[in-house]
């Protein structure tokens, strides 16, 4: 929120051509970073879903759920251009009623889905680790894609308020230059508002709590089965076991780093109420917002660092001429086609 409403002497004027939310030399750094962040996080998501729809080797139970993020990711990005409107014109909010209020929805609901997802998925490798054979009936990807579809369905649904908390408010003599995107009176006093930013909070934290019991329990089965490893395909597993748990574990610390900023933000909006500390809150939001929108961008850059499988997949896709040249001239040395075959199994 633009806390416009303090002393004047503390906030960048606000006219008809020009309400900012902070001052110019702080906004155009940020505006730079969220819009190299948007095209890199719109090209990447939309990669990912491609290489995972695109190529049947990819589709395995992982990458399903991989996909299904980058799509929740995409969406989240799409609120994107709307927080920087507001950065720069806080009022009036030209867009409509239905926008302003698709765009929080949206946003909440998607950062829900990725939540649960990251969890999930999370469960999965679980299984898969530390009970195989059960995980291989257990986990079909027809399941996936129900859990999946379920994954959606609980995180659009329970999002649904904050479509109802927030409108277009117009406090000043109704003009339309007062027109601002906001929580509404309503959702304020009735402490409904703070209720559902609890909500968001909870899911942040539980998950958090249920990741770090999950991968402790992962991390100790690696650590057994590597003392009783045997076999060459025992190895080769492990070591797909330990590729995809490095993928999921970096995942997940960047979610925790982009993430507990915004939850902290939020926290001290809430309980602002002094204008100095309102400040404070102004710009610490405003650097929450960038990571928010940087753990939307960075999962596919993660991936092509860390699986090389990946990596092939989006070169074969982005490339074909070339993938295809360097197919044909690593088959023609036996040796080193089998070496590329196996590393590209992770």
């Amino acid at each position: 929120g633009n806390g416009s409403e303090g002393e004047p002497w503390l906030w960048p004027p606000c006219d008809e051509r020009l309400c900012l939310a902070l001052p110019v030399r702080a906004l155009v750094p940020v505006t730079a970073v969220c819009l190299g962040l948007f095209v890199v996080g719109v090209v990447g998501n939309v990669l990912t879903v491609l290489v995972v729809c695109g190529y049947r080797d990819m589709k395995t139970t992982t990458n399903l759920y991989l996909g299904s993020m980058a799509v929740s990711d995409l969406l989240i990005l799409l609120g994107l251009p709307f927080d920087l409107y507001r950065l720069w014109r806080s009022r009036p909010w030209i867009f409509g009623q239905l926008l302003c209020r698709l765009s929080l929805y949206l946003s909440e609901g998607c950062t829900y889905c990725t939540i649960l997802h990251i969890t999930a998925l999370t469960v999965e490798r679980y299984l898969a680790i530390c009970f195989p054979l059960k995980a291989k009936v257990v986990v079909t990807k027809r399941r996936v894609k129900a859990v999946i579809g379920v994954l959606w369905a609980f995180a659009l649904l329970s999002a649904g308020p904050f479509f109802f908390l927030v409108g277009v408010e117009q406090p000043d003599n109704h003009t339309d230059f007062s027109r601002e995107c906001k929580p509404t009176p309503q959702a304020v006093e009735s402490g409904l508002l703070a209720a559902m930013f609890w909500v968001t909070t909870s899911y942040f934290v539980l998950p958090v709590i249920c990741l770090n019991v999950l991968y402790g329990f992962i991390g100790r089965e690696l650590w057994r089965s590597n003392a009783r490893l045997r076999g060459p395909s025992a190895v080769l597993r492990e070591k797909g076991h330990r590729q995809t748990v490095k993928i999921l574990a970096v995942v997940v610390l960047a979610f925790v780093i982009c993430w507990l900023p915004f939850h902290i933000g939020r926290i001290i909006f809430i309980n602002t109420q002094d204008t100095k500390t309102m400040l404070f809150s102004q710009y610490f939001n405003i650097f929450a917002l960038q990571l928010f929108y940087l753990s939307a961008s960075i999962n596919p850059i993660l991936y092509n660092l860390i699986s090389k499988k990946y990596r092939a997949a989006a070169y074969k896709l982005l490339l074909p001429h070339r993938a295809a040249e360097r197919a044909f001239t690593v088959t023609k040395d036996g040796g080193s086609y089998t070496q590329t075959s196996a590393s590209t199994r992770n």
